[in-house]
């Protein structure tokens, strides 16, 4: 089983690291295969550049995919599970996670395919799992849960998942009325990969 994290936090001190710490070893405990995209310990390039976007805009396949780009590809085509790991800001992703969409998710790949470019597999299962502030009830009331859902796995995982789930770890301003059962949720994310990729 290959299973690979898009992880987006700047900071080791963060609730969102200790969660990735907490699937690492989880995941390690299964003998599977791991690999990280930890873009911000990457320097992982989030702006689209000019060339980028005329070949993206205009569908000029023919141009050149950045090295970066081909190497999160790379990644893609070896995942069996994809877990996208990230702190609710704002109502969304980092700036850093949308930016790995934007560039990541590259006409003639991810979309537009053509007969000279290599498609995006499907993958067997992905795993949005976001830390937020406010309890998964508010977030829900407000409609902030659903907004982020249907962006996160109607829109940006869309077809190219046969199985797809968010975990929303809420509350974690009041972490430790919380912690347990989000460390009980991290849990069951091994028996879902397993029932979704087996």
């Amino acid at each position: 089983m290959n299973i690979l994290i898009v992880y987006s936090h700047p900071s080791k001190k963060s609730y969102t690291f200790q969660v990735l710490g907490r699937l690492k070893s989880l995941i390690a405990k299964q003998g599977w295969d791991l690999e990280i995209s930890d873009l911000y310990e990457m320097n992982f390039q989030s702006d689209m550049s000019e060339n980028e976007y005329e070949r993206e805009g205009f569908v000029k396949t023919a141009l050149p995919v950045s090295d970066d780009v081909l190497a999160e590809h790379k990644k893609i085509e070896k995942a069996d599970c994809i877990l996208f790991l990230y702190p609710v800001w704002w109502s969304d992703c980092p700036a850093k996670l949308k930016g790995w969409f934007d560039r990541v998710y590259s006409v003639g790949y991810a979309y537009g395919q053509t007969e000279a470019s290599q498609e995006m597999k499907t993958i067997p299962f992905g795993l949005v799992i976001c830390t937020a502030g406010y309890p998964v009830e508010f977030l829900k009331e407000i409609g902030i849960a659903q907004s982020m859902q249907n962006i996160m796995l109607d829109d940006r995982l869309g077809k190219r998942f046969e199985n797809k789930e968010m975990l929303i770890l809420g509350g974690t301003l009041e972490l430790d009325k919380v912690i347990s059962l989000h460390m009980k949720q991290i849990e069951e994310v091994i028996e879902k990969i397993k029932n979704q990729c087996c």
